[in-house]
């Protein structure tokens, strides 16, 4: 990690891969990461953890099912949502977006349990920056 700081427009203007996160820093035991994202994900759920998103740019949706019940979050640039250890969910962005996540260091991208990993989604716990 570096010990300057970090410009996020120029951090995220360093890669063009949708739907893998990169590692900007470490937070205890926490990493943050940024990702560009397109389209749609995969549902998925993290049994342990609780998932944090910052809108840096653009807008996400993120479907949720809890307790039998589907909803759409909309966030526009600025908001942040944080979903819920076990919940389901997917994220989404129709035209893009640029977005920011708190999650503990390891977490699989892809969650504890998961529908089908398309080819275009990048199943990681994050790549260094650089």
């Amino acid at each position: 990690m570096s010990n300057e700081p970090i410009v996020l427009a120029e951090a995220l203007a360093s890669f063009d891969a949708l739907w893998s996160p990169r590692i900007v820093t470490r937070v205890n035991d926490y990493d943050v990461r940024i990702a560009k994202v397109r389209g749609e994900y995969l549902w998925h759920v993290h049994d342990d953890t609780d998932e944090f998103f910052l809108v840096l740019d653009g807008e996400l949706d993120l479907s949720l099912r809890e307790a039998g019940v589907e909803r759409t979050v909309h966030l526009p640039k600025g908001a942040v949502f944080t979903v819920p250890r076990g919940t389901e969910h997917k994220p989404s962005s129709a035209e893009g977006a640029a977005i920011l996540m708190f999650e503990p260091t390891g977490t699989l991208t892809v969650g504890d349990r998961h529908d089908e990993i398309p080819d275009y989604v990048d199943a990681t716990t994050g790549h260094e920056l650089g």
